[in-house]
């Protein structure tokens, strides 16, 4: 166990932080406050409504729920102007005195138009580096696995080589420093999952969401304790009945939402299915594939006046991963030098995961500026994961002389063999969270704090080997000769065999203040700042961490609009259970904390090309890690050298432009370079100098120092584009495109500096077309059931466009010379969907 960990330097920083949260507003100038909520004529209120003082730069954006809070000058008359695409400005007139508060609704009015609206990101108001997408985009990207995830995967600093999972990683990082926020509720990852086509749905259900927020790195203190990035998401708060239901060669989905009993009491309500047989059959791997994934979650919320409110969520979810595998043939290796696998296969492998989630949250409003929550939370999953499979394997080699007979053929054997796997592996966790969070909306700025219990049970049940059988001799083997008439008797040894029981119990206790404010000075030029502290106690592993972040964001009064933001802070991300389990499945008696100091610059212009709005942000990062836990990944599967510690570093820099490339549309290009390295304390190898008869004369000692971490991609580009037919706007294309550069790898069971070989680039293009059969003009008769009909769509998706084997992860097999062969396991190739939405 460690002692507490507050280093003289870091409390005199933190508490620095302190006083400037607490003292930071007496920079501002006198002020009053504007609240309320914009709406629409139905009701329904419009989420990111620019909010703006005529003549000043600056401003703000209406949350999720319609609702915004505007400081503005006091004992002067502005203008405030309300504006959103798609809708007619708003300008309201008034005057305040200093320090008063008033209430301002505002309805805005739709402008008739054929298109969609589009949505150009706007970050320029926030001090950190926070991105904001169009929830509506994530039902029309093309995709396998669908989802939310799947549009952040095309967002600057995020990567991801596996269009069967919805795991990415960021700037550097692994799937689990990833923070994702469901109303203000933590959402958490399966743990036993190998491999993409294992993982079924992951719990953001799109129909649901009406807000999306993601940050790569440099956030706020009000987020938790993570090193990477945040997903912070936002369910619908219904403002009227509703429903959807989605029908597709890979599953169906259906949604529900309303109001009731006087517009107090509302509910929403999702149910998914989802299976991957289609796509899975296309796999080299041939057999039955029966992949099973359904979920359901319900969100209630009733007021019971205008100062208390409550929310419950809930989530279940079964995915069920079954496949009896028969046969596989996989051609790799160079031209000059080409292989074929032949793998036939006995047994079966049988997965499911079973999770569920449920928080309550109450929130009381004394004031309408104070906002307080309480919110109780579980996570519960029970995983089983157990195979027998016998793989029998032949390696020959690929006949490559044009003129041969046997071109393209097997002309000679390279070996044959056997390997047998063994698992049945048991896992469940229980994950409980007491959360307090409150709201202080000052006449200047905004003052937010928490406080967090939470409690961990894991009980960890492994119990899997493997056997491997090369030319019929078990590996390791006896050594006499086959023949001989009393061999000595040996132990059979397995290649592999691991079998642990470990339950572990914890207790953390966390918390956070943070305060924003904003100031302007004499040449109209607008400041915001914002500064936080964190603290984390964990008792199992004894540490206290604090984590000071700070950001600051500068909008010049220059001719261009621009924004500079730079943010700073430190990052703290205690061991949850995988980071403390060693290879042979026990636990690691001394686990700690990763740490990384951050240090982002980035810069926002936003400016018209075509008449049509466009932002460029620019963001120019580098994280110095410390404590850091090597691990390796196999597809999606992360297993850590506990026992071990590393020091690293990654920088890089994210570029963005987003706006209306067609106009009414947006659509958006990302492109990002980064270097990622750690020196893991103490790693060596022996280098042995030989002379001419090349007898070993002496050896020495060599540390390899810095090598590439496993989420070293140096170039990543993403493109999400949309389109229509000029004339024919019911006619549209979505398209994503992906291309990163090769992550590094190695073979199994050697050591981390070994494992610096590269993957192949990861190429792909995913291309939908949509036809909006029904619309808001179509008319019906009366007694027609079309009637209810809102909207309804017909796509045809093509996956993989361009027919690239990208390459996941590696197989390892040994021919009758133990030679060593990687061979690559492919990911999905060229499909198609059919889907069919409707809206009701």
């Amino acid at each position: 166990m460690k002692q507490f960990q507050t280093m003289l330097p870091l409390r005199f920083l933190s508490l620095a932080f302190f006083c400037l949260i607490l003292t930071g507003s007496s920079f501002a100038q006198q002020q009053a406050v504007v609240y309320g909520r914009v709406n629409e004529a139905s009701g329904k209120a419009i989420e990111m409504v620019n909010i703006a003082i005529q003549g000043r730069n600056g401003g703000i954006t209406s949350d999720v729920h319609g609702d915004f809070t505007l400081n503005v000058p006091a004992d002067t008359t502005v203008t405030i102007v309300f504006s959103f695409i798609g809708y007619k400005p708003h300008n309201q007139r008034i005057r305040l005195r200093n320090g008063e508060k008033r209430q301002l609704n505002v309805t805005m009015n739709e402008v008739a138009t054929e298109l969609p609206t589009s949505e150009v990101s706007d970050q320029r108001l926030h001090s950190a580096s926070l991105n904001k997408l169009n929830p509506k985009n994530a039902q029309l990207l093309p995709s396998v696995s669908g989802g939310v995830e799947d549009l952040v995967k095309t967002l600057p600093g995020v990567s991801s080589n596996n269009e069967l999972s919805s795991q990415y990683t960021v700037r550097g990082g692994n799937f689990d420093e990833n923070l994702v926020y469901v109303n203000g509720i933590e959402i958490y990852r399966p743990f036993l999952i190998r491999s993409g086509q294992q993982e079924g749905l992951s719990f953001l259900n799109p129909a649901l969401v009406s807000g999306i927020s993601f940050s790569a790195g440099g956030f706020n203190a009000e987020y938790g304790d993570k090193l990477s990035s945040v997903l912070d998401v936002t369910y619908n708060r219904p403002t009227e009945t509703k429903a959807s239901i989605g029908l597709s060669l890979l599953g169906a989905d259906f949604h529900i939402e309303g109001q009731a009993g006087k517009k107090r009491f509302t509910y929403l309500l999702g149910a998914r299915y989802k299976t991957t047989q289609y796509i899975l059959n296309a796999l080299e791997t041939q057999g039955a594939y029966r992949p099973d994934f359904t979920d359901i979650q319900i969100l209630l919320q009733y007021q019971f006046n205008k100062n208390w409110d409550l929310s419950v969520l809930g989530n279940y979810s079964r995915n069920k991963y079954e496949i009896v595998p028969e046969s596989r043939q996989t051609d790799f290796g160079t031209f000059q030098e080409a292989y074929r696998l032949n793998i036939y296969f006995d047994g079966q492998e049988v997965d499911q995961y079973q999770t569920g989630t449920g928080a309550v949250t109450l929130s009381f409003h004394p004031r309408q500026n104070i906002d307080l929550k309480l919110i109780a939370s579980v996570f519960s999953t029970t995983e089983t994961e157990t195979y027998d499979i016998q793989s029998q394997y032949w390696i020959g080699k690929l006949e490559k002389s044009s003129g041969s007979e046997q071109y393209g053929n097997v002309f000679q054997s390279q070996g044959v063999g056997t390997f047998i796997e063994h698992a049945r592996n048991y896992f469940d966790a229980s994950v409980i969270n007491i959360d307090h969070k409150g709201t202080f909306i000052l006449d200047h700025s905004v003052l937010k704090w928490g406080v967090r219990y939470q409690h961990q049970e894991v009980d960890d049940r492994i119990s899997e080997w493997e056997m491997i059988d090369s030319a019929g001799y078990n590996l390791p083997n006896p050594p006499e000769f086959p023949g001989t008439s009393s061999p000595e008797k040996s132990d059979f040894i397995l290649h592999e065999n691991i079998k642990a029981h470990s339950k572990i119990t914890t207790n953390s206790f966390n918390g956070f203040i943070q305060n924003s404010w904003t100031i302007e000075d004499k040449k109209q030029s607008v400041y915001t700042f914002t500064a936080g502290l964190r603290a984390n106690y964990m008792d199992y592993v004894n540490e206290f961490l604090l984590s000071p972040r700070a950001s600051v964001a500068f909008k010049p009064n220059w001719k261009h609009d621009i924004v500079f933001r730079l943010a700073s802070g430190i990052y703290n991300q205690a061991p949850f259970y995988r980071e403390m389990r060693l290879f042979d499945g026990s636990l690691y008696s001394d686990p700690h904390s990763q740490q990384s100091f951050q240090l982002i610059l980035g810069s926002d212009l936003s400016f018209e090309a075509w008449n049509r709005p466009f932002v460029l942000t620019n963001e120019i990062y580098y994280k110095y890690l410390y404590n850091l836990v090597p691990y390796e990944v196999d597809n999606v599967r992360i297993r850590y050298y506990a026992d071990q510690i590393a020091q690293g570093f990654a920088t890089g820099i994210d570029i963005k432009i987003n706006g209306e490339f067609v106009k009414g549309i947006e659509s958006w290009a990302s492109l990002s370079f980064m270097k990622t390295m750690e020196d893991i304390e103490n790693d060596s190898y022996q280098d042995f100098l030989t002379d001419k008869t090349t007898q070993i004369t002496d050896s020495i000692t060599v540390y390899p120092g810095f090598i590439p971490r496993p989420a070293d991609q140096r170039v990543q580009f993403s493109l999400f584009f949309q389109d229509y037919i000029p004339n024919y706007p019911t006619f549209r294309v979505h398209l994503k495109l992906l291309f990163g550069t090769g992550l590094p790898f190695g073979q199994p069971n050697t050591e981390r500096y070994q494992q610096i070989r590269r993957m192949p680039p990861y190429r792909r293009v995913d291309i939908g077309f949509s036809k909006q059969i029904i619309g808001e003009q179509t008319s019906f008769k009366n007694k027609t059931p079309l009637r209810h009909i809102k909207n309804l769509w017909l796509s045809l998706e093509v996956f993989n466009l361009l027919q690239v084997n990208n390459t996941v992860s590696y197989i390892w097999i040994k021919d009758v010379n133990n030679r060593q062969y990687g061979v690559p396991n492919y990911l999905t190739p060229r499909q198609l969907n059919l889907k069919l939405v409707a809206e009701f």
